[in-house]
């Protein structure tokens, strides 16, 4: 009887290993490695780029904004996907890149509730929002500008970043997978 209760615990532990809940991106678990995840995206629509250093690049059409660029990232001594960020399209004004910004929180907040937590400031002059000053803020990293969400399965956290030309700034999205991100850290410790 022992030798039963002991094979259905280990059974039970097992399975529920194996169909261990992870946080989805454009509907598809944030799961497996980082060929298979790529291929998935892929099907869901996106068109790969490139891959370096344990990176996937991908582009195409995210929430309702064209010409987006997806990285899909792991650790190549743990290779499992774990974070996938999304990088809107450069602005070169503040009005378009906060609209984006403020637009992707409010759809955000509707599907996950209010963030867990914001910061939403400069750090250095910018004279009464003025662009040239806020657009040579963001190059020159003098801001402090992001919403995390919480769920039961990961975080996404909602940012602003220096655009890919000058004088420009873009939205950026993270996505971290819950269950995939301790297997990364775990393995990262083993390294300390």
């Amino acid at each position: 009887m022992k030798k039963h209760l002991t094979l259905l615990l280990t059974c039970l532990l097992m399975a529920g290993a194996t169909f261990a809940q992870h946080l989805s991106f454009k509907g598809v678990p944030i799961d497996g490695t980082l060929q298979e995840y790529t291929n998935a995206m892929v099907k869901a629509g996106f068109h790969y780029e490139d891959t370096q250093d344990g990176v996937s690049i991908l582009s195409g059409d995210f929430a309702g904004y064209k010409n987006c660029h997806i990285g899909v990232s792991t650790l190549k001594n743990c290779n499992t996907v774990s974070h996938i960020a999304v990088l809107f399209p450069d602005r070169d004004t503040w009005t378009s890149l906060h609209g984006d910004y403020e637009y992707l929180k409010e759809m955000l907040t509707e599907k996950y509730g209010a963030p867990e937590e914001s910061k939403e400031k400069f750090t250095g002059y910018v004279g009464d929002y003025d662009n040239s000053l806020i657009m040579h803020a963001l190059r020159e990293d003098k801001y402090i500008w992001y919403s995390t969400f919480s769920t039961k399965l990961g975080k996404i956290k909602l940012t602003l970043s220096e655009g890919e030309k000058s004088y420009t700034g873009r939205v950026v999205l993270i996505y971290q997978d819950g269950a995939n991100s301790e297997k990364v850290r775990a393995a990262a410790m083993e390294d300390l």
